[in-house]
């Protein structure tokens, strides 16, 4: 896979680097180009749809930022080839770099809104980060998609925002089935970050589903999201010595922790964790480390899914023969499912996107089946990931629309990778009636629980 800085390089050389803290894909112009025949929040005009994107393409969470980051310009790509787009205008992405810091998201999405005038938003990956991102749009009413945010929080903001992602809920849930009745394992332990979002959310719901499966949690061990030194909860854990030990935590924490992990004897195949796994430097840094260890997630490589062989296919080709992970499938998915909505919207404006975004069902991308549901979260399957060989290989797929991901394949013209245009995804996802339109959503200025 391209490693973290090689993507700021290949982004300049295809001229999608605009400016300084701000990238662009699409069709080159300045991002106040409102005036000249651009959108903005109102959707009219000829111009192009612009979109605004925030994530961390610096700081602690750079590889996830830069990993969506590439896969959403694919599938900008895709969505404008041979001068189509949703309504036959352009899709024009406007990225800020908040560099993994809560404040820098509250201000680059402001700017993105105010000053930028754009229709929508992308963003984020980190569930505190999105939160924060979130307040601002559904405060301003711009409809905004998360990729990869899972904590339940996200969308409980109100009304104007998405994710295409399972939620903590679900994915914890699905980890401890996997652990218990899947691996047959009941002593368990857990290395948990009490104070981010995303882990913590995770181990409740895995010792919750856990427990009530007949598993035991023999040991329970908390710490920020800043500690580097796990040696002494480790050698507790060793001394406890729990059968599967569940470690939902971002990669750039896991490294050090399987590292150390394996210094004090313990087996990297006794590790099972989350999507914040999924990263080119885990395998770099710690594949050998985690060797047989399984993790849930969205997306591996080799999942059977007609459209993410199709997806596959064309990212090697865009990224010299690099292999997309998880982050960067779904940031293509969520590029698409917004063209999609934009193409279905009744006058192309923030409002008649976001109804559009609440009515997706059966939306075919790279990472399966996407239905948006009355919470504004996505019903799809969960993929089993395990680690063998410093790579990511796919386990096993569980969840609602497992079936129709792994089945027959693409209709001729549909969402997959393979499609020209947005046009060509929209025909193929049906217009739902799943999900309720805006007046059966949270009031929009509530916060999150």
């Amino acid at each position: 896979m391209i490693g973290r800085r090689a993507i700021l390089g290949a982004a300049a050389a295809l001229g999608l680097v605009a400016g300084v803290g701000c990238g662009e894909s699409g069709p080159t112009g300045g991002p106040n180009a409102a005036g000249s025949g651009s959108n903005g929040a109102s959707g009219k005009g000829d111009g192009p749809w612009l979109v605004g994107a925030y994530f961390s393409l610096s700081g602690a969470q750079t590889q996830f930022g830069q990993d969506s980051k590439k896969g959403i310009d694919l599938a900008v790509e895709q969505i404008n080839a041979d001068g189509g787009g949703p309504k036959g205008r352009a899709m024009k992405v406007l990225f800020e770099d908040d560099k993994s810091n809560p404040q820098e998201v509250t201000n680059k999405v402001t700017q993105l809104i105010d000053r930028d005038k754009v229709v929508a938003l992308l963003g984020e990956v980190s569930s505190a980060l999105s939160t924060n991102g979130g307040l601002v749009a559904n405060k301003k009413k711009i409809p905004m998609v998360s990729p990869s945010s899972t904590n339940e929080k996200v969308t409980e903001i109100g009304p104007f925002v998405f994710r295409v992602c399972f939620v903590d809920g679900f994915q914890g849930q699905m980890a401890a089935e996997f652990a218990v009745k899947t691996l047959g394992k009941k002593k368990l332990g857990m290395l948990v970050a009490s104070d981010d979002l995303y882990s913590s959310g995770l181990a409740a719901e895995f010792k919750k589903a856990a427990v009530a499966l007949g598993a035991e949690v023999t040991l329970e061990k908390t710490f920020l999201k800043t500690e580097t030194n796990f040696t002494t909860f480790l050698n507790e854990m060793k001394t406890a010595d729990p059968e599967v030990i569940y470690a939902p935590l971002y990669y750039n924490q896991m490294v050090p922790l399987a590292r150390q992990a394996k210094a004090v004897g313990i087996e990297g195949s006794k590790f099972v964790g989350g999507d914040g796994w999924d990263s080119d430097d885990l395998l770099k840094d710690a594949g050998e480390e985690l060797e047989g260890a399984f993790f849930t997630n969205h997306y591996a490589p080799d999942v059977p899914w007609p459209n993410s062989k199709k997806f596959l296919e064309t990212y090697k080709k865009k990224y010299a023969g690099a292999v997309p992970n998880g982050l960067a499938a779904m940031g293509y998915d969520a590029a698409l499912v917004l063209a999609d909505a934009m193409k279905r919207s009744k006058d192309g404006t923030s409002q008649g996107i976001r109804d559009a975004l609440a009515e997706t069902k059966d939306f075919q991308g790279a990472t399966g089946s996407i239905t948006i549901n009355a919470k504004r979260d996505a019903e799809k399957p969960v993929v089993i990931v395990q680690i063998k060989g410093k790579q990511y290989t796919y386990h096993s797929m569980v969840g609602p629309g497992a079936d129709k991901a792994g089945a027959a394949p693409a209709p001729e013209g549909s969402a997959a990778p393979a499609a020209g245009s947005a046009d060509a995804a929209a025909s193929s996802a049906p217009s739902a009636s799943a999900a309720p339109a805006a007046s059966a959503a949270p009031a929009a200025s509530a916060a999150p629980k």
